[in-house]
């Protein structure tokens, strides 16, 4: 009965209030969470460290919500726990090390929902010191010595480095905090040692003080090389020469080794023996240092020996005459050995010859006579005697090319009284080139053109323009060995400087009336084509402009008037670009001949007028005053 009672007051409750939610998940939000480090964020080394990651929530629940707090070390999860109480979160680092130096943060997550502390950093400083130990503190001669360096208590990534007399002489990487090392100290006689470590903290590399140091003696062994060569002296080249290697004292135990016999930087024999003997020819080039050697694991035993060997015969030299050569000129090479040995060697069994051979004519022994090709060769001359056989140096013949007959001409416009730019050049020819410039019989200048992009360029100054086929230039790259190239006369058109400008006016001044036709004519001495401008004084702009082939030209002025009235002049220019300009020409336009009669005629007909009037009151005075009539009368008139 309870039960239902129960069951109907929880479906009328449902029925009359619908927003009521039966057993609804409390609702919370994650305010902050932080991270702290106990004591202190910068501790030394065996400090206890705690770190408290403290998360602040609000919850509409009464009981605490089931979390998860993950802990990381940079970027690397370092330990995880789920916790269903509101206490903070501690992981504690016993016993800090400097591995434990680094960022740090926290996070917390619940449900959903999850938020990340900011970086909180921890430095731990201090390390252990280094322990060392070696497995044995004398060895002989080549054994190795085992040694152990430890860094007690450390942990994290670490490094090992282990010296023998301050020299560093091995390292290696490790990551628990020991290593063993074999170490081979070849030296014979006592030597200190000792050892060093270093912590890797990304990105940094902590290093340790120094370990105790340890002495370490080595025994030297008992063995030794012996090198023979027979014979010892008087050795010349071309000698076979026997060489013995052996070892004395060898250990009667069983040691791999190597024993070997060098020449320079040639091995020329190696063997699994304690003794052998090797043969050769010697060469008076090669080296005459011998080297017996003996490799027994980190042992090695050394014994040199030096040969003196004279030669048989010296390097040939091949030389030129001469020195300097052009295409097609006659060369005689040279091919010598200036020392030779007569005790051993005649001087018939020395022969000489050239390569290439070229088409050579000899004359005589290791003389040889060709032409110069047209191109560039490199020959070498070799020497034999019995079966020995030397080559010189190359001898580079690089015939010269003559230079041909070189072109002259002017840059530019050559302008009389002006300064006039000649070039003087050669198509081909091997550099230097002296080119030299010539006026009729007299030379002026030479010029040495020493570079491809070099121009031979004289100047000279004319009065005159036949002067200019006076010149000539000549080119030689011979050094006076051959006559020289000369070119043709200069040819050149030449400009004269514009002068005796004159303005000549048609017809004369004192017939010029208005109405009437007016020409200008400008004329000048020098060569055309020339630029004529007509001015009027006073005005800075030209009556008229034209370029004319002549030496003068026209300027018609059609019906005149008053306004052409006032002072004339005339400029020219030619490319000497001398302007020159004529003297002023005094132009009155007078009146014309129609007006001035018209004029003359009305002065007259007024005069004739003012006489006739004159006259008729002469005449009508005088009658009034000897007549006089009636009264009548004189009303009447």
């Amino acid at each position: 009965m309870g039960l239902l009672l129960l069951f109907t007051s929880t479906l009328l409750s449902s029925y009359f209030h619908p927003w009521i939610v039966v057993n609804a998940e409390p609702y919370f939000v994650l305010r902050a969470i932080t991270l702290t480090i106990e004591p202190g964020a910068n501790v030394t080394r065996d400090t206890s460290v705690t770190l408290r990651c403290h998360a602040s929530i609000s919850s509409s629940g009464q009981e605490p919500l089931s979390r998860e707090y993950t802990l990381y070390k940079g970027s690397e999860r370092i330990y995880n726990k789920v916790m269903s109480t509101s206490e903070d979160f501690l992981h504690q680092l016993p016993n800090a090390r400097l591995s434990d130096t680094g960022k740090y943060k926290c996070e917390i997550r619940i449900k959903d929902k999850s938020k990340t502390s900011e970086n909180v950093e921890l430095t731990v400083t201090g390390l252990s010191k280094p322990v060392l130990h070696v497995n044995n503190s004398m060895v002989s001669e080549g054994e190795e010595v085992i040694a152990t360096c430890m860094a007690p208590g450390e942990r994290g990534s670490f490094y090992f480095y282990f010296y023998e007399d301050s020299k560093e002489i091995h390292n290696m990487q490790a990551s628990s905090n020991q290593a063993e090392a074999r170490l081979s100290i070849n030296s014979v006689g006592s030597h200190i040692i000792h050892c060093e470590y270093a912590v890797l903290v990304i990105p940094f590399v902590f290093k340790s003080e120094q370990s105790d140091t340890l002495k370490v003696s080595v025994t030297e062994l008992s063995i030794a090389v012996s090198l023979d060569i027979s014979p010892q002296h008087n050795i010349y080249e071309g000698d076979q020469i026997d060489i013995t290697c052996s070892v004395i004292n060898f250990p009667q135990r069983s040691y791999k080794s190597n024993l070997y016999l060098s020449q320079g930087d040639k091995i020329l024999k190696v063997e699994e023996k304690t003794t052998f003997t090797h043969s050769m020819i010697i060469k008076a080039k090669d080296s005459v240092l011998f080297e017996c050697g003996l490799e027994m694991g980190n042992v090695k035993k050394v014994t040199t020996k030096k040969v003196s060997v004279t030669e048989l015969f010296s390097v040939p030299t091949l030389t030129m005459s001469p020195a300097e050569v052009f295409q097609r000129d006659a060369i005689t090479l040279t091919c010598r050995s200036e020392n030779y040995a007569p005790q051993r060697l005649k001087d018939e069994e020395l022969t000489y010859s050239l390569e290439p051979t070229l088409n050579l004519q000899e004359h005589g022994k290791g003389v040889y006579s060709v032409k110069a090709t047209f191109r560039d060769i490199n020959i070498t001359c070799i020497a034999k005697a019995r079966d020995l056989m030397k080559q010189s140096e190359i001898l580079a013949v690089r015939p010269k090319v003559r230079a041909s007959r070189p072109r002259i001409s002017v840059i530019g416009r050559a302008i009389i009284q002006q300064p006039i730019t000649i070039l003087c050049q050669s198509d081909s020819g091997s550099l230097p080139i002296n080119y030299t410039l010539f006026k009729g019989y007299d030379a002026l200048n030479t010029i040495s053109v020493k570079d491809s992009f070099q121009q031979a360029l004289f100047t000279v100054t004319i009065n005159r323009a036949d002067e200019i086929k006076q010149y000539t230039c000549e080119a030689d790259n011979t050094k006076g060995r051959m006559q020289s190239e000369s070119s043709d006369r200069l040819r050149a058109f030449v400009t004269e400087p514009l002068k005796n400008p004159a303005l000549i006016v048609i017809p004369e001044v004192e017939q010029i009336f208005e109405g009437g036709h007016l020409s200008l004519i400008c004329t000048v001495t020098g060569t055309p084509p020339v630029t004529f401008k007509f001015y009027q004084q006073g005005n800075k702009d030209p009556l008229h402009t034209t370029t004319s082939n002549e030496n003068h030209t026209s300027y018609e002025v059609p019906r005149l008037s008053k306004a052409h009235s006032g002072k004339y002049f005339c400029e020219a220019d030619n490319h000497a670009h001398q302007v020159v300009s004529t003297e002023l020409v005094n132009i009155e336009v007078r009146m014309a001949i129609w007006k001035k009669a018209l004029i003359g005629g009305s002065c007259l007909l007024a005069l004739s007028v003012l006489v006739v009037v004159c006259v008729l009151c002469f005449k009508s005075k005088r009658g009034r005053e000897t007549y006089s009539p009636p009264a009548s009368q004189t009303s009447f008139v």
